[in-house]
């Protein structure tokens, strides 16, 4: 079997991501927290020896280094032969609503978050942008999940997976407390944290932790 290093930081929804499919899919990882906060990422030593797009998570693979969480998903569902499309047509929804997710709602909710919550003085003009934005794309899952238990049907996909990911970390993270606002998005993420070996980031992802500023 492979061996798996992933580069992180706890709070990184995307790094949650890969975490969770490898534990999900019965494997094992080293940890490596990276210093997201520290700026380390945006040094050019680091993007010349571990990722030349300046971004987090980053997964060694037997040695091979892997970026982009949607691609690697992909490969890990291939790989594994679990969460992945068994048809041609669940793989073109497993792919139309992992693009939506990497393109709309982890892009957006990934932001307001950070700015709502790890940076001291968020520009409130930028978060009620944001947060409006969110609220669509919050509008469209839930009306999704109404009618499907899962992103592509009755059984969870790597859609799923990234699509739960930043949805899930605490509501005085997000902003949102979903069980009263997006009824079907919190039964959902309940029917994810159900699957055998489900865990939270927090718990999957050890290390420090960036200075928390929401009130």
């Amino acid at each position: 079997m492979p061996t798996y290093r992933l580069h992180y930081f706890p709070e990184s929804g995307n790094s949650y991501k890969l975490a969770l499919m490898l534990t999900l899919c019965g494997q094992t990882f080293e940890p490596v927290w990276t210093d997201f906060g520290g700026g380390i990422t945006r040094t050019a030593e680091w993007r010349r020896t571990v990722n030349e797009m300046g971004e987090i998570p980053v997964l060694e693979e037997d040695g091979v280094r892997l970026t982009q969480t949607a691609p690697i998903l992909l490969k890990l569902a291939r790989q594994f032969g679990q969460f992945g499309g068994e048809t041609e047509q669940e793989q073109f929804e497993l792919l139309r609503w992992l693009f939506w997710d990497n393109h709309k709602l982890t892009g957006y909710m990934a932001s307001y978050r950070f700015m709502r919550t790890f940076i001291p003085s968020g520009d409130p003009a930028v978060l009620k942008y944001y947060r409006k934005r969110l609220d669509d794309y919050l509008g469209i899952l839930e009306t999704h999940l109404q009618q499907s238990a899962f992103a592509i049907g009755a059984r969870p996909s790597i859609a799923d997976i990234s699509m739960m990911a930043y949805l899930h970390y605490p509501g005085d993270e997000t902003g949102y407390d979903f069980a009263v606002s997006h009824p079907a998005i919190s039964a959902w993420l309940g029917r994810m944290a159900a699957l055998p070996g489900w865990k939270s980031a927090y718990d999957l992802l050890p290390g420090k932790r960036l200075t928390h500023y929401a009130k």
